[in-house]
């Protein structure tokens, strides 16, 4: 990265953030789209402003920013590009992974370099033959030699693949799942763009192969066979806050795009604005974005408090921000009628963005499984 810790300065405020994606960012979306990827300079400017990982602790290089800030933040940013955001994402889940279970050595190593943008995170589980959802079905192997590990399989879907410098990657041991972290430009490790996908497209996502990896023993995060319970488990739950917030952003950006379009078009000699059909529509998008920000303000104050609770809040708050982007985002293309299919306008990309929220990070299908699940728990007791 171009950043430097010696260049990075605190982060920014919210005012600053919402300057930052207003004339940064929104603005050139759909040209990143197009693109499809970031640009380094971008990728810079978040570093500069010191929005990687916030919250981490100061002593490790980050601001101790709490979880209702930080959504704040992802929501800010999935409202100019739900691309970025997801980068963001997963360097967050990567990023707080090594805080919380890496050991001295790996934290020194990385944690100030994540912070500072030095360094970009990839959190590389789903297999290309098995279900996303499906996080047991492994074919991803390390196995232990006299000097460490050998990793081989695949990974795909992997966001920030093409450009991540460390990969957090889930394998099989004779232990259980397992995880380690393994820089990019290793012998033996292949990374393959995926172009041309639906959303989020300028992602920058990888199909990624691991031939004989060598490892040292350093590389392993947390113990042997811990990854299912505990890293991945914390990981996901940061991710589908993040996405939760991301989809809020997505609810408020269809909305100020269509009232600002039904503001000066007319049918009929009608302003839009006026329409019934039309006042139904952005009525829905209101409270959608409202009940959304409580769903997600509440995930993360109860993670703030260290509330066990905040994981089915997150499920809930992630469940109904999603689907509720596109929704929104469904009604935007309709609000605008043959504009909305139009590269011109970004309704569409939040469409094709939008889509993407209801499948990452736990489907909509799992999700109401998980949570009607919850709802006959709470029966029982």
């Amino acid at each position: 990265m171009a950043m430097t810790a010696q260049t990075r300065r605190a982060p920014a405020d919210l005012a600053e953030v919402v300057r930052f994606v207003d004339q940064e960012i929104a603005p050139h979306a759909n040209a990143f789209e197009k693109a499809e990827r970031i640009p380094r300079e971008v990728l810079s400017r978040v570093a500069e402003l010191g929005l990687w990982a916030p919250f981490l602790p100061s002593e490790s290089g980050g601001a101790d920013m709490d979880m209702v800030s930080l959504g704040r933040v992802h929501e800010e940013v999935g409202r100019g590009c739900s691309s970025l955001r997801s980068l963001l994402t997963v360097h967050s889940m990567v990023s707080a992974s090594v805080h919380r279970w890496g050991d001295q050595a790996q934290q020194e190593k990385w944690l100030r370099a994540f912070a500072a943008g030095e360094k970009l995170g990839a959190f590389c589980l789903t297999e290309p033959d098995h279900s996303g959802s499906d996080s047991t079905a492994e074919g991803t192997t390390a196995v232990r030699d006299q000097d460490g590990w050998i990793l081989d399989g695949r990974k795909k879907w992997i966001t920030g693949g093409q450009v991540a410098d460390v990969l957090m990657v889930f394998a099989t041991t004779d232990s259980g799942m397992s995880t380690f972290l393994v820089e990019a430009d290793r012998p033996g490790v292949r990374v393959t763009p995926l172009p041309h996908v639906m959303g989020t497209t300028a992602s920058m996502l990888a199909e990624i192969e691991f031939t004989g990896v060598r490892l040292e023993p350093s590389a392993l995060l947390g113990p042997p066979g811990w990854a299912a319970g505990t890293v991945m488990t914390n990981a996901l739950n940061l991710g589908r806050y993040s996405v939760a917030c991301g989809s809020l952003g997505i609810i408020r950006a269809a909305l100020e795009a269509c009232a600002a379009y039904t503001s000066v078009r007319t049918a009929a000699g009608v302003p839009l604005r006026d329409l019934p059909h039309v006042r139904q529509m952005m009525s829905g998008m209101v409270t959608a974005r409202d009940a959304a920000r409580l769903l997600c303000q509440r995930a993360g104050a109860l993670s703030d408090e260290g509330d066990p609770a905040t994981i089915m809040a997150t499920w809930v708050a992630k469940y109904h921000a999603s689907k509720a982007a596109a929704q929104a985002a469904s009604d935007a293309v309709q609000i605008h009628g043959a504009n909305g299919f139009s590269p011109d306008h970004q309704v569409a990309r939040l469409y094709r963005d939008s889509k993407v929220m209801e499948v990452i990070e736990g489907s909509t299908q799992v999700q109401e499984l998980t949570i009607a699940a919850e709802a006959y728990r709470e029966v029982a007791q």
